[in-house]
C-alpha cells in the first residue's frame, strides 16, 4: 500500500472517530440533535468512502451514489445552516422545536438529493453555490470564535479559528483546485480535506463545551446572588 493510501485510509478514520464520538456526545450530553446528528452523517458519510475505498468499487455502486448524496447533502445544508442553528444553541440560547429538528434534517435530504440528480446540469453553478454557502457560514463561525475570546475561552477561539479557515481553504478549493501531483482520485486532497473535517468537527465541539459552561455559570449568577443576600440578611 501507498503511503498517501495509507494517509488517506488514517484521515478517514480520524474523521469517521470524532463524527461518530461528538455527534454522540452532543445528544448525550446537551440534548443537541442538530449538531449530534450532523457529525453522525459526516462519520457515516467517511464510513461509506472508507468502504468504498477498500474494495476498489466503481461509479455504478450504490456506495458511489450514497457517498455523492452524503456529500450534497453536508455541503449545501448540513455543515451551513444545521451547522449554525445548533451553534447557536450556545451563542444565542436558541432551542428548536423537534418539529425544526426534523424540518430541517428533511429539508437537507430534499436537497441532497435534488443536487445528487440535478449537480452535473447545474455545473458551474452549484459550485459556486457550495462556496456561497460555505463564505456566509463562516462569517457566523468567525462570530463563534469571537465569542469565546470574550468570554476568555483563548485556546478553544484559537483552534475553532484555525479550524474554520482550513475548512473554508478545502471548500474553496474542492472543485476548483487541483493540487500539483495529486492521482486520478484525488488522493492528496481528500487526505487534506478528511483531516480538516474531522479538525473542524473536534474543534467546534470543544468551543461549544466552552460556551455552554459559561452560559449555565452566567445563568446561575443571579439566582446564587440572591441566594448569598437573603443567608446574609
Amino acid at each position: 500500500m501507498a503511503i498517501r493510501d495509507l494517509l488517506f485510509l488514517l484521515a478517514d478514520v480520524w474523521m469517521i472517530t470524532v463524527g461518530f464520538t461528538f455527534g454522540w456526545k452532543f445528544i448525550r450530553n446537551y440534548g443537541n440533535y442538530l449538531l449530534g446528528l450532523e457529525w453522525i452523517i459526516v462519520a457515516t458519510s467517511g464510513t461509506n468512502f472508507l468502504v468504498y475505498a477498500l474494495l476498489g468499487a466503481d461509479e455504478d455502486s450504490p456506495m458511489y451514489t450514497a457517498a455523492h448524496f452524503l456529500d450534497a447533502f453536508s455541503r449545501s445544508v448540513g455543515i451551513t445552516l444545521i451547522l449554525v442553528l445548533g451553534l447557536m444553541g450556545v451563542t444565542h440560547r436558541y432551542k428548536p422545536s423537534k418539529a425544526t429538528d426534523v424540518g430541517v434534517f428533511a429539508f437537507a435530504a430534499v436537497v441532497g438529493l435534488f443536487l445528487q440528480l440535478f449537480g452535473e446540469q447545474l455545473g458551474l453553478s452549484l459550485a459556486i453555490f457550495y462556496v456561497v454557502v460555505n463564505v456566509l457560514t463562516t462569517l457566523f463561525l468567525v462570530y463563534f470564535a469571537k465569542r469565546l475570546w470574550a468570554i476568555g475561552a483563548r485556546g478553544p477561539a484559537v483552534v475553532a479559528g484555525l479550524a474554520t479557515a482550513a475548512a473554508f481553504v478545502i471548500a474553496a478549493t474542492y472543485d476548483f483546485v487541483r493540487i500539483p501531483g495529486d492521482d486520478e482520485a484525488r488522493t492528496l486532497f481528500y487526505i487534506a480535506a478528511l483531516s480538516t473535517w474531522g479538525f473542524q468537527m473536534c474543534a467546534y465541539y470543544v468551543g461549544y463545551r466552552a460556551l455552554h459552561a459559561h452560559n449555565e455559570a452566567a445563568g446561575g449568577a443571579p439566582e446564587q446572588r440572591a441566594r448569598t443576600r437573603v443567608a446574609g440578611a
